[in-house]
């Protein structure tokens, strides 16, 4: 068994403390959150930033809506990180994703969850894992959610069709385990599925490969 870095051992803390919360208050699914710091370091291995520094800088992408980040988005192409930087994890700031238009579920989700503040919405980046079967369900996945007149949504960034790309939170939330989310103020939660993954043993640190469940992955 490989010795847990730093980073797991926080994140066991965390998922311990959102465990302990979640049975006080007597919350059962993985959606509850625990609104608590939570070091920009636990989201994953490629997680080296402060949260702030992914808006800092110009971008030259303009967008006025939803639609121009989705048109844009699809215009992208999803590629390992291994493939891309022979490394296992990076986290590319939205500026350099703009200049490669290359990059992984992070990457999209990154710059996804910028635009979507830019344009005046209320939106988390979140990190966690696909709950929807196969031994690729245990593997490292970020996507956004956010909220338009009172209405939650899953924002999958790196899907292809604008279908499967946007879905109201209630419909797809059961497909996913979220473990760590930071909206655009830079307000962490843990949640309820952190708590889960961490006693079945979940890989969150092994973010290659787009699990083939997730829409359009080839």
């Amino acid at each position: 068994m490989p010795a847990f870095s730093p980073a797991r051992r926080l994140r066991r803390a965390f998922a311990a403390a959102a465990a302990f919360a979640a049975r006080c208050i007597g919350r059962e699914t993985a959606w509850d959150r625990l609104a608590m710091p939570v070091p920009a370091k636990v989201f994953g291995p490629g997680s080296h930033r402060p949260f702030a520094e992914y808006f800092s800088g110009k971008t030259s992408v303009r967008v006025h809506s939803i639609d121009d980040i989705v048109s844009w988005l699809q215009g992208c192409d999803y590629v390992t990180d291994v493939e891309l930087f022979q490394r296992r994890d990076v986290w590319q700031h939205p500026r350099a994703f703009e200049r490669r238009r290359r990059g992984d579920c992070e990457d999209f989700a990154l710059w996804a969850w910028r635009k979507l503040a830019e344009v005046g919405i209320d939106a988390e980046f979140c990190v966690g894992r696909v709950a929807c079967g196969g031994a690729e369900a245990d593997r490292q996945h970020a996507w956004v959610v956010y909220r338009v007149d009172d209405e939650a949504f899953l924002f999958e960034p790196a899907a292809r069709e604008r279908s499967k790309m946007i879905r109201p939170l209630a419909e797809a939330m059961d497909e996913y385990v979220p473990h760590f989310a930071v909206n655009h103020r830079f307000d962490t939660s843990a949640f309820a599925g952190c708590a889960s993954d961490s006693h079945r043993g979940a890989s969150s640190g092994n973010p290659e490969r787009r699990p083939s469940c997730l829409p359009d992955a080839t």
